[in-house]
């Protein structure tokens, strides 16, 4: 029941959806399902958007919002693992804020 986050790089020549390809950059893979349960736990508007059967993808805009919401999670998290989980997966939400070319892709089991 992890969700993993997927950094990947969009290209898309030309204006069709056809085209668009993905690329992986980056990956953190939420093996002990912290993040995920994290996500369903924390009551807040993104995160409980998290599906942990489903993929969510976010796109540079969205980033702002998402790193304030890991921010208030990590402030009330005690374990070293929690955070280490939290801090990995807005380490990828940072590089996708700076690059318009990538997307964050939240994918459950």
């Amino acid at each position: 029941m992890g969700v993993d986050a997927v950094l990947m790089r969009v290209a898309q020549p030309g204006t069709g959806p056809r085209r668009r390809r993905l690329t992986q950059v980056d990956v953190f893979v939420d093996e002990a399902d912290l993040f995920a349960r994290l996500c369903t736990g924390s009551g807040l508007p993104m995160l409980s958007r998290v599906d942990p059967y489903g993929t969510l993808v976010l796109t540079a805009v969205e980033m702002a919002q998402l790193l304030s919401e890991i921010d208030a999670t990590r402030r009330g998290v005690t374990e070293a693992s929690q955070r280490a989980a939290l801090d990995e997966v807005g380490r990828l939400a940072r590089i996708c804020q700076e690059d318009s070319s990538t997307e964050l892709h939240l994918e459950g089991d």
